[in-house]
């Protein structure tokens, strides 16, 4: 009788990652946009690191690929931090009107693929 629980909090370990993520079908994939500015703040964190981008007009926020991705492919923790100039070239998201979905990313005058 003890492993309904058990078998429960599983399930519900298992569930996380689904509900974590969310789908790319909420961003304008037929509207791609370059945006150049400064890093204000970073995240490497699961499930998808992201910054804060100032642009010349508002601050973007831009969501990136996942850590392990990102560390694959050569961008490490220590190159997203506040002060760094970034260029970055993704799709807006539809309906929040600040949100980016980055493809690649370009610190330092090395660009790294996201997706």
């Amino acid at each position: 009788m003890h492993r309904r629980p058990a078998i429960a909090s599983l399930a519900a370990v298992l569930a996380f990652p689904a509900l974590a993520h969310h789908g790319w079908s909420q961003y304008a994939d037929d509207r791609p946009l370059t945006l150049t500015g400064t890093i204000t703040e970073a995240s490497y964190e699961f499930p998808h690191g992201t910054v804060r981008l100032q642009t010349d007009d508002k601050t973007w926020t831009v969501v990136l690929a996942p850590p392990s991705r990102m560390a694959n492919r050569g961008l490490a923790r220590e190159a997203l931090k506040p002060g760094v100039p970034a260029t970055v070239v993704g799709y807006p998201h539809k309906t929040v009107a600040d949100e980016l979905r980055a493809e690649r990313i370009t610190l330092n005058g090395t660009t790294t693929e996201l997706r």
